[in-house]
């Protein structure tokens, strides 16, 4: 017979949210299977993606708290400013971290780095058990507990399973939970550039007419770039040389760093929004890309989806130490309603913000660039706007809150 494993969670999805989720479970006494089809090796390649994830207050308390951060922070640059414009408008919102205290708004951390700190840590982990490369062909969920089946014949048993395998989620949709989704006319190209001048840790994002210019700052005077340009530009920008690809940057972003000059190779991913119609089922939770995708501008979806590993772990761990049913209709519920109000705000600033500044209308340019003016000059509600982007605001998991989960 095929060998079947036991464990209290399994986790379907071995990106960054699956074992993030995997880290934290483990880290709190509680066994932790994450299945992932990527081969371990590959993932924590330097070639692997090309992202770099902003990483804010709040999320990076999370990490640390998970005894994460230490290993990604070593490679993180500081966000110390973010300067919001309008195209080429003298009018624009500038956040300053001194406003709100000593730390950071965040940092800013290559893929890669993550993924290294989160696959190197798993030797320290013993109730955590990485599953790859292998895929869940099957999951069935009962009342009392999940059987997943693997390619190779392999089967694990556990009281919940989490699906973090991704935007089209096979795990959402075999459990019949649908999804409200939409594309947007855009292609986000990432890249690094090299820079003439320090960036001095500001991050920029510039609202441009086909869609957002992000500009983050990574170690040395080097950027990673977020360029979401319209969906039947974005083949002409990536199949041209270096030299006629950073001169189309550079005539995107403006001079403010002298001429930017593309570095290594350039990525490519369609960009759209989609927010599961439920985040739970009989004994099954989704997190991250599988619960919920927004648009990239203002860098914010890792870290929702790092705060929905903090909420259902500890709704999980909470329930554990009580001896209840860690995969019972009470956990699932808590984790689904602490979830709720969040995920869809976010998802309704992302998709608002980039629906108004996405176009090149004359009234709307107005009424934009007066807005970003206007806060910038009331101190409460930008010091209000800088905490929601840190995470420091609303219902926060312990972990967020910098306690023990």
């Amino acid at each position: 017979m095929a060998e079947t494993l036991r464990t209290d969670v399994v986790v379907v999805g071995g990106g960054l949210v699956g074992l993030s989720l995997g880290h934290a479970l483990a880290s709190a006494g509680i066994e932790a299977a994450v299945v992932d089809r990527e081969e371990p090796q590959i993932a924590a390649n330097d070639a692997y993606d090309g992202r770099a994830f902003a990483i804010s207050y709040g999320a990076r308390r999370i990490l640390d708290g998970l005894g994460l951060w230490q290993e990604m922070g070593a490679h993180a640059t500081p966000i110390l400013d973010i300067r919001v414009t309008d195209g080429s408008s003298s009018l624009f919102l500038h956040y300053d971290h001194r406003e709100v205290g000593d730390e950071p708004l965040g940092h800013i951390v290559e893929s890669r780095f993550v993924r290294r700190a989160l696959l190197g840590r798993i030797r320290d982990r013993p109730r955590l058990r990485l599953v790859a490369p292998e895929s869940v062909t099957g999951l069935e969920r009962g009342k009392t507990g999940v059987t997943a089946q693997l390619s190779d014949g392999r089967r694990i048993q556990a009281r919940l399973a989490v699906a973090a395998d991704g935007r089209g989620s096979p795990i959402r949709r075999a459990a019949g939970i649908g999804a409200i989704e939409w594309g947007y006319d855009q292609t986000a190209i990432v890249c690094t550039v090299a820079l003439a001048r320090p960036h001095d840790g500001v991050a920029h994002e510039r609202f441009l007419p086909a869609g957002p210019f992000a500009l983050l700052p990574l170690p040395g005077d080097f950027s990673s770039v977020v360029w979401a340009e319209r969906r039947e530009v974005a083949p002409a920008m990536l199949a041209l040389d270096d030299d006629g690809f950073s001169e189309a940057m550079t005539r995107r972003f403006g001079d403010a760093l002298g001429p930017l000059r593309v570095v290594g190779r350039r990525w490519s991913y369609p960009l759209g929004l989609l927010v599961a119609e439920r985040l739970t089922a009989e004994r099954l939770a989704l997190i991250g890309d599988a619960a919920h995708s927004i648009h990239p501008l203002a860098g914010q979806g890792l870290n929702l989806a790092i705060r929905d590993v903090a909420a259902l772990a500890e709704s999980v761990v909470d329930a554990h130490r009580l001896g209840l049913d860690i995969g019972g209709t009470d956990v699932l519920d808590r984790y689904a309603g602490w979830r709720h109000l969040d995920t869809l705000a976010l998802l309704a600033v992302t998709d608002g913000l980039n629906r108004l500044f996405s176009n090149d209308l004359g009234p709307l340019r107005i009424v934009r660039d007066l807005g970003l003016a206007a806060v910038d000059r009331l101190p409460a509600l930008k010091r209000l706007f800088m905490r929601h982007a840190m995470g420091t605001v609303g219902h926060l998991p312990r972990l967020a809150r910098g306690e023990a989960l």
